[in-house]
């Protein structure tokens, strides 16, 4: 007597390669989509902002690397300037970039509880 054997029933697997395949070519779609962008004419030469001159804003408490201030080119001690930004609505601080880190929270610290509500810190933009 024989036995047919029936075939072990396979289970069908998702279909992986295929959704490999689509985000592969979606891939290959996005980069080359976004590297057609026109180029600008090689003859232009774009502004460049390195040699402008910026001037910090008038009202802005200035630290300086050394930690001392200076609010509209008078130097100030921190009782000084304090008073003089007391309960205004936005005081501008322009720190140096060698100014002490503790300094600059100290005055923060000090204005907002003169009643300063809120305190914009004055930064240069890096193109880099």
């Amino acid at each position: 007597m024989r036995r047919l054997l029936s075939p072990i029933p396979r289970q069908k697997g998702e279909p992986t390669i295929a959704l490999i395949n689509i985000v592969f070519l979606m891939l290959v779609f996005f980069l080359i989509a976004g590297s057609l962008a026109p180029r600008p004419d090689p003859d232009v030469r774009l502004v460049q902002l390195d040699g402008i001159a910026t001037e910090p804003p008038r009202d802005a408490l200035v630290i300086l690397p050394d930690g001392a201030l200076r609010l509209n080119g008078r130097t100030l001690d921190l009782e000084a300037a304090v008073a003089a930004l007391a309960g205004v609505e936005v005081a501008r601080l322009l720190p140096d970039r060698a100014a002490p880190a503790d300094r600059i929270v100290q005055i923060a610290r000090r204005l907002r509880a003169a009643g300063v509500e809120r305190l914009v810190i004055v930064t240069e933009r890096g193109l880099r």
